[in-house]
């Protein structure tokens, strides 16, 4: 990410020839198998948009600007404007926010809000009672009709620190059921009926009315790394688990609403390197070597392709994007074929990728958010006005501030930032906000 100086010495160079840089993604990520769908990293793109109509422009950076800020909500807590990339964030601790089924819902602390998504209604507030001290909302996931919460839960009495998945009722915030989950695992899919939980040594469909199991898909006796496409959850088979360095041998096809399984093997030996994504009809693995794409029917080996790094995955083209060197690359996940690409030096901030358009936030207290279409490689839209935006990021790959299928845009911000208390230290924001924006 760049700097608020850097961020505002580019607002002077808008209207360039729009440009992208991205840096590799957290090698602590990758280890543990998780594509970082929400956060790209750095990347840079110096042609956003000017603040006047596209009329009087003309060659490649030309675009629309339309305001698209569709609500503004007071966010409760208390949070502070910090500098850089981080944005309006909570004073002490982290938030996260998902939006789905017509809710857009943000966990801190104990605590979880919902809004209707379409008007900003706030719709309920609740506070996860039960837990002891020092326990934390670590993910928050938006379903239809439940909004799904993982609670952080410290060592405490002998016990030892774990995950609780807590299930609570869209329309009314009541909490329905608790069940325990793995730390980076949680509810993969969930319904009224039904939550289905990756679990430290197994993946568990329970009925909410009842809390008992549907089914049960057993995966062993340490954490495996999974991903989710569709109605299809992928779970690593390896020895060690995601924190390991054994190979992965052999991967679960569990279907999400019936629990059954399929094994999946690739021919001549384990699967390259660390579960990355899987779209597409593909499940990618990647490594120091490369990415390998396997099949996510039958696991033979779809294509190879050296010197990359997975990125983001665009859900709505079913679109994998790679890094190389300084390019950000758009590649066809079931042939390998290269579908757009884009490269130069630059800078800014790119934070996901729905249907060919990449959202972007300029930071500081003149930040405002923009689309940029990767085929065109132009800037579409802009919304002026997001004081230190912050963007939402859960580390599955499963909620954060945009949806994997697009639409709504959650943010925080800032609208009024107070008096800091030393030098050298951020600002309390004495107005956060929770603010909606809709390409």
């Amino acid at each position: 990410m760049i700097s608020p100086g850097a961020a505002g010495r580019d607002r002077g160079r808008k209207g360039q020839s729009a440009i992208v840089v991205v840096t590799r993604g957290s090698a602590v990520w990758a280890r543990r198998g998780i594509l970082a769908v929400v956060l790209i990293g750095a990347v840079v793109i110096p042609g956003r948009a000017r603040s006047v109509p596209a009329t009087h422009c003309t060659g490649q950076s030309c675009h629309r600007v339309t305001a698209r800020i569709v609500w503004k909500r007071q966010l409760p807590g208390s949070w502070t404007a910090q500098p850089g990339a981080l944005g309006t964030v909570l004073s002490s601790g982290q938030a996260y926010a998902a939006e789905g089924g017509g809710v857009a819902a943000v966990g801190f602390g104990v605590n979880v809000a919902a809004y209707r998504l379409t008007t900003g209604t706030p719709l309920w507030t609740t506070t996860l009672a039960g837990f002891p001290p020092r326990s934390a909302v670590v993910s928050v996931r938006a379903w239809s009709k439940v909004v799904t919460a993982g609670i952080s839960v410290p060592a405490v009495r002998g016990q030892p620190a774990h995950r609780e998945e807590v299930v609570l009722s869209a329309a009314t915030g009541a909490r329905i059921r608790d069940y325990r989950a793995a730390a980076y695992g949680g509810a993969v899919w969930a319904s009224a009926a039904r939550t289905v939980v990756v679990g430290t040594r197994a993946v568990t469909s329970y009925a909410n009315a009842t809390g008992k199991v549907a089914w049960r898909v057993r995966t062993g006796a340490v954490a495996q790394a999974w991903r989710v496409a569709g109605d299809d959850l992928f779970v690593t088979i390896a020895r060690d688990g995601y924190l390991g360095t054994a190979p992965v041998t052999a991967l679960r096809q569990i279907d999400l609403p019936t629990g059954a399984q399929k094994i999946l093997r690739p021919a001549g030996g384990p699967f390259a390197g660390t579960l990355s994504a899987a779209i597409g009809g593909a499940v990618l693995f990647s490594g120091p070597a490369g990415i390998s794409a396997y099949s996510g029917t039958d696991g033979r080996l779809l294509w190879q392709r050296p010197d990359v790094v997975p990125e983001a995955a665009d859900e709505v083209r079913q679109t994998i994007y790679v890094t190389s060197g300084k390019a950000l690359i758009g590649i066809d996940p079931a042939t390998g074929a290269v579908v757009t690409s884009a490269s130069t030096p630059g800078a800014a901030g790119l934070y996901a990728v729905s249907d060919g358009v990449a959202l972007g936030l300029d930071q500081g207290a003149l930040g405002d958010a923009w689309g940029y279409d990767l085929s065109t490689r132009r800037v579409i839209w802009t919304v002026k006005a997001v004081p230190w935006p912050h963007f939402f990021v859960d580390l599955s790959g499963i909620g954060g501030s945009a949806s994997p299928a697009g639409g709504t845009i959650v943010l925080a911000s800032c609208a009024q930032p107070g008096a800091a208390a030393s030098s050298g230290s951020a600002p309390p924001c004495l107005r956060p906000q929770l603010v909606a924006i809709r390409p």
